[in-house]
């Protein structure tokens, strides 16, 4: 796999980032921690990484044989991919503070503790993720930015990144599991933090869509 030093450290702390932006995959991970404890919250991010895995294997094959196809089919993906980065982008850095998923997770603080079934945690944060399109989408927008035109074996490239990109959220979801226990005491904090990653990761969003919007079909 070709990539340069730098734009693997951009790929590398992007991901950190996006991974810390509050969304179904930290409200699932979050809210499991509150109801069932620490544990819970850690096993339902190993589900939810999991889940990508399989969108990351999938989505290789079919990346692969889209950037070696017509240039149609490569800017029908382009295109696509840069407006679902675009529409993220814009929803997150114009959410409204308070609301969202902040507000989901002030409920699941309220409601009262159970203890449930870390196998049934675990299949419920996989399954959400692999029946998911908008995951597949994600991937598929995001990673092949970070392959350099002349790598010869574009999809062990996208793999390989993939899977860099899975590897590295696995501690940021045991820090939310983690970290639970501290939202439950500063509900406030936490809705406020989480309104300025959205827009911090809102930025982010609209940067790549534009890049991928301006980028030509390698030869």
């Amino acid at each position: 796999m070709s990539i340069e030093t730098h734009q693997l450290l951009v790929f590398i702390a992007a991901g950190w980032l996006l991974n810390l932006t509050p969304g179904p995959d930290v409200l699932y991970i979050v809210s499991n921690a509150l109801r069932s404890g620490t544990r819970a919250g850690i096993v339902a991010g190993l589900g939810i990484t999991a889940g990508c895995f399989v969108h990351i294997f999938a989505a290789a094959v079919g990346v692969g044989a889209l950037l070696a196809t017509s240039a149609t089919a490569f800017t029908v993906l382009k295109w696509l991919g840069a407006a679902y980065l675009l529409w993220m982008g814009v929803r997150m850095l114009f959410s409204r503070a308070g609301g969202g998923n902040g507000a989901a997770i002030a409920a699941a603080q309220a409601a009262p503790r159970q203890q449930a079934s870390l196998r049934a945690v675990f299949l419920g944060g996989f399954w959400t993720n692999v029946l998911n399109p908008k995951v597949a989408i994600f991937f598929l927008a995001f990673v092949p930015q970070f392959i350099a035109p002349a790598t010869q074996n574009k999809a062990l490239a996208f793999v390989l990144l993939g899977v860099l990109f899975n590897v590295n959220a696995i501690p940021v979801n045991a820090l939310w599991a983690l970290a639970a226990s501290w939202m439950a005491r500063r509900v406030g904090a936490v809705q406020k933090g989480m309104h300025w990653l959205d827009r911090v990761a809102g930025a982010m969003f609209i940067g790549f869509g534009l890049k991928l919007a301006f980028t030509d079909q390698p030869a």
